[in-house]
């Protein structure tokens, strides 16, 4: 029987023991067992803020002074990111909303304040105003937009209300509207990346990215989809928002198995369809969460009931509550299997959602919301 408060303290516990190891280290997945380190490998990696989100929601919980000293110590190993400049992306949101924003957010501090917003800055300045949408990537992809950018938006949000400059939410609400025109098949499912012709705007094409083909449905790609819709009416109230987070929520609790742990991709065929993704049935289940508390009460159930079976799941037979360093197991990278090994194992943004998703059941916030 799934015990929510159980499982918390259990994966507290466990993120307190991993972080005696890795303390200020940047992990992002488990080989043999053991946290890999990305401090020297590339700075700029979009993951990089996971490991020092992770500390703050355990802060949280538990007040370990331990835990924010190593996460202040990741803030200053990302500063050489904010340096070279060159290496940035649309994921900065990810690296920063939750490490220096989380900082800031619970604790104050000016340094943190600071990196927060040079990083909104740098979200902001991928705007492309023809197209409307926040460009993804660098090198020759001017007119490349993904889905996973709308989990990245808080940062804009959190821009506008801490300086009271408007234009920061102009944009997250611009790029959201454009995902919401283009990105959503009928069914609800999500694309994952669409080019635009950078100069006008008009769409071209759709491409397959970590999916299985261009027409199928990433699963993780969903989840960001659908948290990262209910974030934008989290923050912005828009009914247009909501209604597409609920719409995504459909064809993703709709499409799950019998254990409620997602294949990589909903629309693989059968016989290419070999891989589970618990990280993300792990954002999605935290997304459920989150907007349960923004649909009416007669919406609201079949969300929470769906985001807690997801979870139970997760905690019974995906975590590794003694073994590897990480929380879960069975995560998938990339459909494609560009890099050998990372089409089945642990992922440190898995083990983030995991454990916002438990402490949401705990009555508390995600670090991405208000």
């Amino acid at each position: 029987m799934f015990d929510e408060k159980l499982t918390l303290a259990r994966a507290l516990a466990k993120v307190t023991k991993t972080a005696e190891r890795v303390r200020d280290r940047i992990p992002y997945r488990t080989v043999d067992g053991v946290f890999d380190d990305w401090s020297d490998t590339d700075i700029s990696w979009w993951t990089n803020g996971f490991w020092p989100g992770l500390l703050w929601l355990t802060w949280r919980e538990t007040g370990d002074r331990n835990l924010a000293t190593w996460a202040e110590g990741v803030e200053g190993r990302l500063d050489q990111a904010l340096i070279e400049h060159v290496g940035l992306h649309h994921d900065v949101g990810f690296m920063w909303y939750i490490s220096s924003g989380a900082r800031y957010r619970l604790i104050g501090g000016e340094s943190a304040r600071t990196r927060t917003l040079h990083a909104a800055n740098v979200l902001a300045g991928r705007f492309n105003l023809a197209g409307r949408f926040i460009r993804a990537w660098n090198d020759d992809k001017t007119g490349w937009a993904i889905i996973d950018c709308l989990m990245n938006l808080p940062l804009l949000y959190w821009a506008t209300i801490e300086t009271g400059d408007p234009r920061f939410r102009q944009i997250a609400e611009a790029h959201t509207a454009t995902v919401l025109q283009h990105f959503l098949y009928p069914d609800g499912s999500s694309r994952h990346i669409v080019e635009f012709d950078a100069s006008t705007g008009a769409y071209l094409r759709t491409h397959a990215g970590q999916g299985y083909s261009d027409t199928s449905a990433w699963s993780r790609g969903c989840a960001w989809a659908l948290h990262g819709l209910a974030l934008g009416a989290q923050y912005t109230g828009r009914a247009d928002f909501l209604a597409g987070a609920e719409k995504v929520a459909g064809y993703f609790l709709a499409n799950l198995p019998g254990d409620k742990v997602p294949v990589a991709d909903f629309k693989a065929p059968q016989d290419r369809a070999n891989h589970k993704d618990s990280s993300a049935a792990a954002c999605a289940a935290s997304g459920l969460l989150l907007l349960a508390t923004l649909v009416p009460e007669r919406s609201r159930q079949a969300l929470l009931t769906g985001a807690k079976d997801i979870v139970a799941s997760l905690a019974e037979n995906y975590a590794d509550w003694d073994g590897t360093e990480a929380l879960l197991s069975h995560g998938c990278a990339s459909y494609d299997n560009y890099r050998p090994g990372w089409e089945d194992t642990s992922l440190i943004y898995g083990d983030y959602y995991f454990l916002e998703a438990l402490t949401r059941l705990n009555g508390k916030p995600g670090l991405f919301s208000l």
